[in-house]
């Protein structure tokens, strides 16, 4: 026989009779709870939004200036000074005067990059293989720590050579 716990009161939650009469319903209980907090978080988006809305301000555009690399600050960060090329002492003839080595960056012997002036146009770079102009046909075929060789492809012998200029010594 079961025990009836006096005045409708147990120590276990669950054994009370309210509990026990309202056990199979949470789930209308639970339906309710989650409308009320959609309808809430909705109301406060809706509050929050009207609330941080200020008038519409054209934004004024500035007209778009291209910007210029000054070959010179480009040169002196590769670690060059600006100047016309040295000839080169080897096999190989003098640079052509339209041609103004300014800076590399050597990786290996078959890779790197080199800075160079053609006609005296601000100097741009050119990886191992790039063609430096469309007139002259020479191609970039090896970089150096401080010289260039071009050729007409990579796999023929050099005909020019550009050398990095003296760095001249700060004077203190």
């Amino acid at each position: 026989m079961k025990k009836v716990p006096a005045f409708g009161h147990s120590g276990f939650l669950m054994e009370s009779p309210a509990a026990l009469q309202t056990a199979g319903r949470r789930g209308p209980t639970v339906a309710a709870g989650l409308l009320w907090l959609a309808a809430g978080l909705s109301a406060g988006y809706w509050v929050l939004l009207a609330w941080g809305r200020t008038p519409v301000v054209p934004v004024s555009t500035l007209a778009q200036t291209p910007l210029a690399a000054d070959p010179v600050a480009v040169a002196r960060t590769l670690g060059s000074v600006p100047s016309t090329a040295a000839p080169a002492a080897g096999v190989v003839a003098a640079a052509p005067p339209r041609y103004n080595l300014l800076g590399v960056v050597a990786v290996g012997t078959q890779d790197g990059a080199a800075l160079i002036a053609v006609d005296g146009q601000p100097p741009r770079p050119y990886r191992v293989g790039a063609s430096l102009d469309d007139s002259s046909g020479l191609v970039l075929q090896a970089v150096t720590r401080s010289a260039v060789r071009l050729g007409p492809s990579l796999g023929v012998p050099a005909t020019v050579e550009l050398t990095l200029p003296e760095a001249s010594t700060p004077v203190s």
